[in-house]
């Protein structure tokens, strides 16, 4: 660059900045008029309300997962409102109900001396499964078998311990599930 450029360069920047240097009273006038004209709107702050202490009932109610619940669900009472229980609890096991129900499949069905029966998928093996025969850890009774359902009555244990009745189905599964 040359040296004239450089001076008229420098004499530009000097003149700019005398120029900006000026009088900035304007400016303040104006802030402190803003100032001014502003009112701040807070809203006060209410009182703490007074804490109310709840006493804690958990500790009379039953342990839900402790081994006396569970044990009460399986004692018969005099009363004899497990009624439903105590027959299944007299009976013989079946094969089949020392699997889940999640890992049967059914894959088919058939008629057989015109009952119909169900094929079943257990960890490989296949079982043939009736109307009345028990299937499941739940105590599960086959009610109803039909070309594309099997339907039957399970008794659990509901939210209170006490045991209920309740139907489940097993569909039929297609050959690449």
């Amino acid at each position: 660059m040359s040296r004239q450029f450089l001076t008229w360069l420098g004499l530009g920047l000097i003149l700019l900045m005398a120029g900006c240097s000026g009088d900035n009273q304007e400016i303040q006038a104006w802030m402190d008029q803003q100032a001014k004209e502003v009112k701040p709107n807070v809203q006060p702050i209410l009182p703490p309300r007074k804490f109310e202490p709840e006493p804690y009932v958990g500790s009379v109610a039953p342990e839900p997962f402790g081994a006396g619940k569970m044990v009460a669900g399986t004692r018969l009472d005099a009363r004899g409102s497990n009624a439903i229980l105590a027959a299944e609890m007299r009976r013989r096991k079946q094969p089949l109900e020392s699997f889940p129900l999640d890992g049967m499949k059914m894959v088919g069905s058939v008629n057989r001396g015109g009952q119909p029966h169900a094929l079943l998928k257990v960890q490989g093996l296949l079982h043939y499964v009736k109307a009345g025969d028990y299937l499941g850890q739940n105590f599960g009774k086959i009610t109803k078998i039909s070309e594309t359902e099997l339907e039957l009555r399970e008794i659990v244990q509901d939210a209170s311990g006490e045991w209920i009745e309740r139907t489940s189905t097993l569909q039929l599964q297609e050959s690449g599930q």
